[in-house]
């Protein structure tokens, strides 16, 4: 009996140093940290995306509260941008959402009559010399009151200064039409608070 126990407890410790052998041998796996998500990301400022702007929606920019007329969404492969038109201060105003190599793109434009420009022609406005930087075409489809047909194809040309502080745009929605000229320049999400647009009505 004795001789018998003897041989268990051999044979649990050479069980035991083979276990630790195994153990020592085998490659560290390093601890998953948890992933902080960025804070520049479009993903992480929702108040900016079509759930929230849209007809109905209150905007508050340059203490003006502007109230969203309606809406335009633009596709061009895979990207997607909109365009919300604003109504409340001394003339309409377009505000641009759009989502560029990660980080959101704010812009507050005027449209400008007073511009005769095509594109092509030399970008100066109001003393100021812009150059092109993006030209493509692209499908939309409207929201609310935007004074355009309920979808279509529209080609586009967007330029900017050389510290692109100041912004320059030509659209053309048919191909028929003038070109339309709008100046405009960036902002930040910190100077704007929307107040989300009424659920859409069941057709």
């Amino acid at each position: 009996m004795g001789s018998l126990l003897v041989m268990i407890a051999v044979v649990l410790f050479i069980a035991s140093i083979v276990v630790l052998v195994v153990a020592l041998r085998r490659p560290k796996q390093p601890a998953q940290r948890a992933g902080r998500p960025d804070p520049m990301a479009a993903d992480a400022m929702p108040q900016f995306g079509p759930r929230q702007l849209g007809p109905g929606a209150i905007v508050s920019y340059g203490g003006i509260d502007y109230i969203v007329r309606g809406s335009v969404t633009f596709r061009e492969g895979p990207f997607v941008w909109w365009e919300h038109l604003l109504e409340g201060g001394d003339q309409p105003i377009w505000f641009s959402v759009e989502e560029d190599d990660g980080r959101l793109e704010l812009a507050m434009w005027v449209t400008r009559k007073d511009v005769p420009l095509r594109p092509g022609d030399p970008y100066v406005v109001d003393g100021v010399m812009f150059h092109e930087s993006e030209r493509g075409r692209a499908s939309y489809t409207t929201e609310g009151t935007t004074g355009l047909p309920a979808g279509g194809e529209m080609e586009f040309v967007d330029c900017t200064n050389d510290d692109e502080s100041a912004l320059l745009s030509f659209e053309r929605w048919a191909p028929d039409m003038p070109w339309e000229v709008s100046t405009g320049k960036s902002v930040s999400p910190g100077e704007i608070t929307v107040y989300p647009a009424p659920p859409p009505t069941p057709a």
